[in-house]
């Protein structure tokens, strides 16, 4: 295989659930080492979280397996002297420290990143956190839900039946994932100019709240309230979701030429010169009575007649799909988003694998997400703990 872009960049992982996961995922699959380090006995908690009663009880939940392929396991009580003096030997080695705990559990250890980088001064560490290190909220327990109701992303979605609304995914968890992700790449490319490493302070609410750019910017700038419109866009009609003869289809069109394109196409003419359509704000101000007029020709076929006729004639469109679908499609097959993996006293399943395609250093899934302390005794031996030593700290539950 050729070399991967993180090739030879070692991460210590102390996160936990989601956010902190998925940001050393993405590292682990450009091949960076990730080592997890776990609380003994019962690790990281998504291991027992998921639908699957057997695969929670082996501590091998569908939500620790998503996240955590390529990453090695290691198990380590850093509230002892011992996992603290192991712990600051990995440090001495490390590139990339990613904790996703509450502002101020590190300093109580007496692990904080102002004692660590006295240790390893080319150290980045990256502290991911709901509400970021500083602030009025700073010490504030942060779930995705919370943060999305915080963070004004709850509120613009839905209609006017059903608002607020969350999104049906974890989005601001994964979002601060990646945006930990960067951060740190960003980082590692600063340090090799200056050989500086650095703290990271990346919080949830942080994160999401750029990509609400445009409803924000309307806000900001124009002094234009958000409306909830469910699946209607609100830059521009028709653009959303429309009935067909047998489901629903996503319509787009956005320019001019493309809302002509629509008329042609369901033989309505006439509406290119209706007063209420001709131009794009206007019709966005009179979506609720075009919407009508389009969907009475839309029931004559079917969705995937109708999206074959609108992009070939230079209309976005396409077919609204169930999850298992999505998953299914030649497209993401081609793409080779999902791979089989093999795992261990669980089987072949599928994860989703690194999505940026590199040219020279593509990424990888290279081995199953571990079992609990699978690597503990290995990366102790590469410090320089013996065998006897091994035994005695797991005897003394430190590992």
């Amino acid at each position: 295989m050729s070399k991967q872009i993180m090739q030879g960049v070692r991460v210590l992982d102390l996160t936990n659930v989601l956010a902190g996961p998925f940001a050393t995922l993405h590292l682990a699959l450009m091949g960076a080492e990730v080592i997890k380090v776990e609380r003994p006995g019962s690790g990281d908690l998504a291991r027992k979280l998921g639908t699957m009663t057997e695969l929670n009880e082996q501590l091998m939940g569908t939500s620790f397996l998503a996240q955590n392929a390529n990453k090695k396991s290691i198990t380590l009580n850093t509230k002892t002297p011992e996992g603290k003096e192991i712990f600051r030997k990995l440090v001495k080695d490390a590139d990339v420290l990613v904790e996703n705990f509450r502002p101020g559990v590190m300093e109580r250890l007496g692990l904080s990143y102002a004692v660590l980088k006295d240790i390893n001064p080319g150290l980045i560490y990256c502290a991911i956190s709901g509400f970021g290190q500083t602030g009025p909220d700073a010490k504030k327990p942060a779930y995705d839900q919370i943060i999305q109701g915080l963070s004004g992303e709850m509120s613009v979605n839905g209609d006017d039946r059903l608002n607020p609304l969350r999104t049906g995914f974890p989005v601001c968890d994964t979002v601060g994932g990646l945006n930990a992700a960067f951060a740190i790449m960003a980082a590692l490319y600063h340090r090799e100019r200056s050989g500086e490493g650095q703290f990271i302070d990346v919080a949830m609410l942080d994160s999401i709240m750029p990509l609400m750019g445009w409803v924000a910017a309307n806000l900001l700038i124009a002094n234009k309230q958000p409306v909830p419109m469910g699946n209607d866009n609100f830059t521009a009609a028709p653009s959303g979701v429309f009935r067909t003869g047998d489901g629903h289809i996503n319509i787009a069109a956005n320019k001019q030429e493309q809302w002509e394109a629509v008329c042609d196409v369901l033989g309505l003419e006439e509406l290119k010169t209706d007063e209420r359509f001709q131009k794009r704000d206007i019709r966005k101000q009179n979506r609720k009575a075009l919407t009508p007029l389009l969907e009475a020709k839309l029931a004559a076929r079917g969705t995937m007649e109708w999206v074959d006729l609108l992009n070939s004639n230079g209309v976005p469109s396409g077919a609204i799909l169930s999850l298992e679908d999505a998953l299914n499609q030649p497209q993401v097959k081609h793409r080779e988003t999902l791979k089989d993996v093999e795992v261990e006293g669980v089987g072949t399943i599928p994860l989703f694998n690194l999505t940026a395609k590199f040219e020279q250093t593509p990424g990888d899934i290279t081995s199953p997400p571990p079992r609990l302390s699978e690597h503990t005794a290995q990366i102790l031996t590469d410090i320089g703990v013996s065998a006897d030593e091994v035994a005695e700290l797991k005897a003394k539950n430190v590992i």
